[in-house]
């Protein structure tokens, strides 16, 4: 009897060590590959889409593969409403996304789509370069989101089918596509038109039935969405140089080791100019496309009209101490 259980003890110390000496190489083993999901509402070729998927390739060359991004474009994962939602909870790792549709959640983002904030391309980046935009980036965290990096969008400019908008005249009752944001609905109504919030996937559609008679975005976007083709007359008011941001899920975030965390950050920052470069290209390819299909590019009458006519959207929108000075800080940058 006493044979029999010393057998047994021994024959289980056994198992014990063979299981220890199979743990051992799995506990030591490198952590498993992971591709985060990243989703964009722009075709595959856009510069934002390109930038995410550059993103993915730094980390994959300095973690050997271990960390990668894998891009979902053409709202193969929802409209931007949805892919926040998803963000929020942890169900989508990253998104691009304008800052538009986070006016609402994040006031502080409302700084950098005020009408005419920027006084040029390079005014923009050097605020959202700065201490400015990184104050920006970390406001998004209250809501779930790490924003990691700003991308370039242009300037926004109005686009219409029966007519061009010259002039306030020319836009008066006009139904006019806006993203889904209080600040572009008010900013469409102090110049005397009608806004529509609706997802950038149903424009083209109600451009073509008259739902809307206009809309409103970059070159890029006025010719990858072929909105060309329903609205020919591109008027160029440049009322606004809303930027991309590219952000990440929180709850995705804090699952990350501090090490992951600043190769994550690292990487998204030095995609900035790759993607800078990629719009500068992309925008004038996009203008060379539309007016060759017979767009109409125009010039307003007069912009201090445009200008004037917002005025009342700061006094809206820029209204507390902080935003307020937000908006100095922006002015006051050389």
């Amino acid at each position: 009897m006493k044979f029999a259980l010393t057998s047994v003890r021994t024959a289980l110390l056994a198992a014990c060590a063979v299981c220890s000496m199979m743990a051992a190489p799995m506990l030591s083993a490198p952590a498993a590959a992971r591709d985060f999901r990243s989703a964009d509402i722009h075709p595959t070729d856009y510069p934002t889409v390109e930038a995410a998927r550059y993103v993915g390739k730094l980390l994959a060359e300095r973690t050997n593969g271990r960390l990668g991004i894998k891009v979902f474009p053409n709202g193969a994962l929802g409209n931007e409403k949805d892919t926040i939602e998803q963000l929020k909870i942890g169900a989508l790792e990253m998104m691009r996304i304008n800052v538009a549709p986070l006016n609402n959640v994040v006031p502080e983002t409302m700084v950098t789509a005020l009408p005419f904030i920027f006084r040029d391309t390079g005014h923009m980046r050097r605020v959202l370069d700065g201490p400015v935009g990184d104050e920006i980036l970390a406001a998004m965290e209250s809501q779930g989101m790490v924003g990691l990096a700003f991308y370039d969008s242009g300037s926004r400019n109005m686009y219409s089918a029966a007519k061009p908008y010259k002039t306030l005249a020319d836009m008066k009752g006009a139904k006019i596509r806006v993203q889904q944001s209080d600040l572009f609905v008010a900013m469409i109504q102090a110049l005397g038109a009608n806004a529509t919030p609706m997802p950038f996937g149903e424009v083209y559609t109600a451009l073509k039935t008259g739902i809307v008679d206009a809309a409103e975005n970059n070159y890029p976007s006025y010719e990858s969405s072929r909105h060309f083709e329903a609205a020919k007359y591109y008027t160029l008011t440049e009322h606004a140089m809303a930027p991309e941001v590219l952000v990440f899920s929180k709850v995705a975030w804090d699952r990350l080791s501090k090490d992951d965390q600043a190769l994550v950050r690292k990487a998204a920052k030095e995609s900035v100019p790759y993607m800078r470069k990629l719009w500068e290209e992309r925008e004038q390819k996009s203008k060379d496309v539309v007016v060759k299909a017979g767009a109409q590019i125009v010039e307003v009458t007069n912009k201090q009209e445009f200008i004037d006519a917002m005025k009342p959207v700061y006094d809206k929108f820029a209204n507390t101490p902080k935003l307020q000075s937000l908006v100095q800080r922006v002015q006051e940058t050389k």
